[in-house]
């Protein structure tokens, strides 16, 4: 999962692609509508790749715990709504980890986690995890016509 490009904007609803840097800002496309937009220096953009969740004693990046809906909701969206009770979401986000740390970890937080979630899938950039290959140990083979005799 490349969560290095998609960036969140703060006063624009959901998340963004970045196509370009330039000297006063950056130049992304929305990943909800596809509109092309810029922003300055002044607006705080957020990486996804470096948002972490503060979990007891951890914290958990945020590609990780993408991979844990994903693979609890089996590649489909996810079963609790952003706009549920903030009970609702507290306990679907303790199902997911159950040690984050409830008192740094706003409802709000969890809202826009299972929305990114919810665009990043709807986007395809969720990839299932691969599953894990046993390595095929390489057999050594002896060729008889290159062995060497001493006379």
């Amino acid at each position: 999962m490349q969560l290095d490009k998609i960036l969140s904007i703060s006063g624009r609803p959901g998340l963004f692609e970045m196509e370009a840097q330039t000297r006063g800002g950056i130049v992304a496309r929305s990943l909800v509508d596809g509109k092309r937009v810029t922003t300055s220096v002044n607006n705080q953009v957020s990486v996804l790749s470096e948002i972490q969740i503060y979990c007891i004693g951890t914290e958990v990046p945020l590609a990780e715990v993408f991979e844990k809906i994903h693979k609890k909701e089996d590649g489909k969206n996810a079963s609790v709504s952003p706009k549920a009770a903030a009970s609702d979401l507290e306990a679907y986000f303790f199902d997911l980890l159950d040690n984050y740390d409830e008192e740094r970890v706003y409802p709000s937080d969890i809202k826009k986690v299972i929305q990114w979630y919810n665009i990043l899938l709807q986007n395809k950039r969720l990839s299932s995890p691969k599953p894990k290959t046993k390595k095929k140990t390489a057999k050594t083979e002896t060729n008889p016509s290159s062995t060497s005799t001493k006379e």
